[in-house]
C-alpha cells in the first residue's frame, strides 16, 4: 500500500516545541520525538523557572511561621490552591486537597471516605478500562469492609457499554469510579451522563482525570462529580504533586487518613482534634515547590487555551490515525468515536517491546506494554500494545518519524509487509 502524503500543508494551530528545553537534546544522535506523553509530559521553561525561582527566592515552611519568608511561601502555596480551583471550576478553594498525584488522591478517598462509609453488601462500580490505580485501592477497601466490586464492560471499539452500566446501578451502589479518559485506549467517557445516572440512585462519583486535564477543559460542577483527581506531571508540571477535588459537603465529613503536623487542631495524650479541610488531609510538610510548579503549568496551558490545545491534538490524532492505519499489518486497539490524543496499536509479527526498542534507536519515545491496564489487555486478548500519545508540542514531523520508524521495524522482521 502507498504511504500517506506526509508533505501536505499543516493545518495544526500550535507550534510550541521551543518552549520545552528537553526537546532540543538529541537521543542516540537523532532528533528527540517524544510520544510518551500519556506516561508523563515534558516541562516548559516557565515551569522549570517557577520551581527554580521558588528555591532561590521563596523557600520556607508554610502555615506555622511568623516570619516574612514563611508567610510569603504560604501565600504562594495557597495561591496555587486557588489556581487549581479556577482550573477545575470548583466552588471553593477549600475543596482542593494537594496530594502526590492521582494515585494518592484515589487512595485518600478509599481510605478516608470509603472506610467510614462502606459496609458489607455495598457496591462500588468501576469500568473495564480503568488504570490499576482506580482498581486496586477499591479491591483493598472491599477486602476490608466486605463491599463488592461491579465492573462495566467495554465493547470492541473500547467504549463503555452504557446500557450495562445502568443495569448495574441499584440501591446498594455507593460509589462509581471512572476514568475521564482511558490511558490505554484514549476513549473519552461521557462522565457527565455517568455521574447523573449514579446520582439518580444516590451514589457518589469519583473521576480519574489524570489523562484528561492536559487535553480538554474540565468543569467539575458541570460534570456533577463528588471527587476529581489528577497529577501535575501529565499536565506539563512537576512530578510528585497533584490534586484531589472533593465536593465540600462530602469532604468536610471525611476523617483524616494520615496523621502528623498541620492536619491537627489540638494534640494531647488524651486525644487529638482535626483541622478543617483541606489541611486535615495534608499532613506534614507538603511539596510546596511542586504546588508552585503545578500552578505555573496551569497558567501555561490556560494562556494557550485548552480549547486550542484540544483542537490541535484532535487534528494531530486524526492525521496520525490515518497515517498509521495505511501501514499494512497495523491494528488499532481503541477506536472509540470520542478519543483523546492516544494511539494504541499492534504491528503483526512484532512484539510491542521490540517495536519500542527499535523506535528508540531512531530517537522516538513511545510506551510499550499493558500501560497499567491489564484488564483492558485481557479484554482484547493481547499482552500489550504500542502507545503513541500526543501533546501540545507534537506536530506532523513527529507522526512522519513514527511512521518511518514502524516501517523500519517491519523491514527488520521477516514477514513485515512494508518494504
Amino acid at each position: 500500500m502507498n504511504a500517506p502524503d506526509m508533505r501536505r500543508q499543516s493545518c495544526l494551530p500550535l507550534h510550541r516545541a521551543e518552549d520545552f528545553p528537553i526537546l532540543e537534546r538529541p537521543v542516540r544522535g537523532k532528533r528527540l520525538v517524544y510520544l510518551d506523553n500519556g506516561a508523563t509530559t515534558q516541562k516548559p521553561e516557565a515551569v522549570i523557572e517557577a520551581e527554580r525561582r521558588f528555591y532561590r527566592e521563596s523557600n520556607a515552611n508554610i502555615h506555622r511561621g511568623v516570619h516574612w519568608l514563611s508567610q510569603h511561601a504560604t501565600d504562594l502555596y495557597e495561591q496555587g490552591r486557588e489556581t487549581v480551583r479556577r482550573f477545575l471550576n470548583a466552588a471553593r478553594a477549600e475543596e482542593i486537597v494537594f496530594t502526590r498525584g492521582t494515585t494518592e488522591a484515589i487512595n485518600l478517598v478509599a481510605q478516608s471516605w470509603g472506610r467510614a462509609n462502606l459496609k458489607a453488601g455495598d457496591e462500588i462500580v468501576l469500568t473495564a478500562m480503568e488504570h490499576h490505580s482506580n482498581i486496586v485501592p477499591w479491591q483493598l477497601l472491599c477486602a476490608e469492609t466486605g463491599a463488592e466490586l461491579r465492573v462495566v464492560p467495554i465493547n470492541d471499539r473500547g467504549e463503555l457499554d452504557l446500557d450495562a452500566y445502568v443495569a448495574l446501578l441499584n440501591e446498594r451502589t455507593r460509589l462509581v469510579a471512572v476514568a475521564h479518559v482511558s490511558n490505554a485506549l484514549g476513549t473519552v467517557n461521557p462522565v457527565q451522563d455517568i455521574a447523573a445516572r449514579a446520582k439518580a440512585v444516590g451514589a457518589l462519583v469519583l473521576v480519574d482525570g489524570a489523562q484528561a486535564v492536559a487535553h480538554m477543559p474540565v468543569d467539575v460542577q458541570a460534570i456533577g462529580c463528588d471527587f476529581y483527581a489528577f497529577s501535575a506531571h501529565k499536565l506539563y508540571g512537576p512530578t510528585g504533586i497533584g490534586a484531589l477535588y472533593a465536593r465540600w459537603d462530602v469532604l468536610r465529613g471525611m476523617p483524616p487518613w494520615q496523621g502528623g503536623g498541620d492536619m491537627i487542631r489540638t494534640v494531647s495524650f488524651e486525644g487529638s482534634t482535626w483541622a478543617d479541610p483541606p489541611q486535615r488531609f495534608e499532613a506534614g510538610t507538603p511539596n510546596i515547590a511542586g504546588v508552585v510548579g503545578m500552578a505555573a503549568a496551569i497558567d501555561y496551558v490556560s494562556a494557550i487555551g485548552l480549547e486550542r490545545i484540544a483542537a490541535h491534538e484532535h487534528a494531530l490524532l486524526e492525521y496520525a490515525t490515518e497515517a498509521v492505519c495505511k501501514l499494512p499489518g497495523v491494528r488499532l486497539i481503541g477506536t472509540a468515536r470520542e478519543k483523546a490524543s492516544i494511539l494504541s496499536f499492534m504491528v503483526d509479527g512484532i512484539h510491542p517491546h521490540d517495536l519500542g526498542t527499535i523506535l528508540d534507536m531512531e530517537g522516538i519515545a513511545i510506551r510499550a506494554g499493558h500501560h497499567c491496564a491489564m484488564p483492558v489487555m485481557k479484554r482484547f486478548g493481547i499482552p500489550g500494545t504500542a502507545r503513541a500519545s500526543f501533546a501540545l508540542y507534537n506536530d506532523e514531523r513527529d507522526v512522519e518519524a513514527l511512521v518511518a520508524g514502524i516501517r523500519k521495524a517491519q523491514a527488520m522482521f521477516d514477514g513485515g509487509a512494508a518494504r
